[in-house]
């Protein structure tokens, strides 16, 4: 069976016919069964958000009944394919990504695919990633003339600027253009990011919403034995970040907030839950910051419930799942007006938001909320109930039945074409 993960879902607008939100009837439609090509650089066990979601999305697509069958690269030499009820795995050949050799990126397949794909045809392929697997599924989906849907996960264009090569932006983001133009279908994570793509000329873009495990990341899991370990007593302000530590994270922005905090409170820890390249970089800048490593499951789950402030400072998120993992573990986040910041935090009520890029107004805000006791318990006991319909079971649902939808209008086209020439 699938290992885990977390599910991706749309609502449709592509055409004026499907402008309107899903109904419960859309709903029930779903439940035919689809073969669903689902190719994928990045899965579980990998630990990253793009793995999280597509992992959740397969166990959401099995569950209402349909089939998948998951193209990924080989994450390591003893890695074998899985395989159970209505699922198989195909692995493919890959290459360690630059700055981040934990991940592989697909080499291209377009002919193993379209061989595969020929002899059992999905309904649809669903791209998840744009690297050359990604391409060569979009390649031969097309020369099959299958329906395909691309996702859009990470703002790769934007990563340039945080490694010296600001140049590169304009040539990839004129490749995800292209790449996601190809498709029936781009999903994106919120509807601020739908509204960008389409300004930047990306066709046809729908919403896709994210849901969290509100059974695992949950207040409960708070444990004074581990905030001991960081040398935190009950009354001392423990602020954390969770994810990669790397440059387009924008950590030094959390280093500076931390700073300026200790200026006003001198009980306070900042606990950094990840790795990465930056990890030595930030240990030299900040001797006094806690590094936890990489934490999964229940584990992770007890060290956001452990924090009191989850502080959220990159500015180049598609979403941020982190988010809304915080804030079901039932803290108060602080973070920029964007991503799914922009979605879940109402200022003053579970978090506070700075304007994208403002970082002084960030570091005015953990000051407010880092010495105001007060105000930052009046927003913990909110932020839970913030995210309560989150729920990943509807998620799977609305997308299933939105994939059925991009098969429907696909058949009809065929089925029109067809008419035509035999008139």
């Amino acid at each position: 069976m699938s290992r885990g993960g977390h599910v991706a879902v749309a609502r449709r607008a592509d055409d004026a016919a499907m402008d309107a939100p899903l109904s419960l009837q859309d709903l029930a439609r779903a439940s035919r069964q689809l073969r669903i090509a689902l190719v994928t650089e990045t899965f579980p066990p990998e630990i990253n958000g793009v793995a999280m979601t597509t992992g959740r999305m397969v166990d959401g697509l099995l569950r209402l009944g349909h089939r998948v069958q998951l193209v990924r690269p080989r994450q390591g030499a003893d890695d074998q394919p899985a395989r159970g009820e209505g699922y198989e795995e195909v692995l493919a050949r890959g290459l360690p990504i630059p700055r981040y050799n934990h991940l592989k990126m697909g080499l291209p397949a377009r002919s193993t695919l379209t061989r595969m794909w020929s002899l059992r045809r999905p309904d649809v392929v669903q791209v998840v990633t744009e690297g050359p697997l990604g391409w060569s599924a979009v390649a031969a989906a097309r020369k099959l003339r299958l329906p395909v849907i691309t996702e859009f996960h990470t703002n790769f264009h934007s990563y340039s600027r945080y490694y010296g090569m600001g140049w590169l932006k304009q040539p990839v983001e004129a490749y995800l253009r292209r790449f996601h133009n190809k498709g029936d279908l781009c999903l994106a994570p919120t509807a601020e990011l739908a509204a960008q793509l389409a300004a930047r000329g990306v066709r046809k873009v729908d919403v896709v919403a994210r849901g969290v495990d509100t059974a695992l990341f949950a207040p409960a899991r708070r444990s004074e034995a581990l905030r001991s370990s960081w040398g935190a007593r009950p009354e001392t302000l423990v602020l954390t970040v969770v994810g990669r530590l790397a440059a387009e994270k924008n950590l030094g922005l959390a280093l500076r907030a931390f700073d300026a905090l200790r200026q006003r409170r001198a009980d306070v820890r900042l606990v950094l839950v990840g790795d990465g390249p930056a990890r030595a970089a930030l240990a030299t800048a900040s001797p006094e910051t806690i590094f936890a490593g990489m934490r999964t499951g229940a584990d992770l789950a007890a060290h956001y419930a452990s924090a009191d402030l989850f502080l959220f400072p990159s500015t180049t998120e598609t979403f941020g799942n982190v988010t809304t993992e915080a804030l079901a573990s039932g803290l108060p986040v602080i973070g920029f007006d964007y991503a799914a910041a922009a979605e879940r935090i109402r200022g003053g009520d579970n978090g506070c938001l700075a304007p994208l890029g403002d970082e002084q107004g960030f570091v005015e805000a953990v000051l407010r909320v880092g010495t105001d006791d007060a105000l930052r318990l009046a927003l913990a006991a909110r932020a839970r109930d913030s995210v309560a319909d989150a729920d990943w079971a509807a998620v799977a649902q609305r997308l299933a039945a939105v994939i059925e939808r991009v098969v429907d209008r696909h058949e009809a086209r065929l089925i029109g074409a067809a008419h035509v020439a035999a008139a």
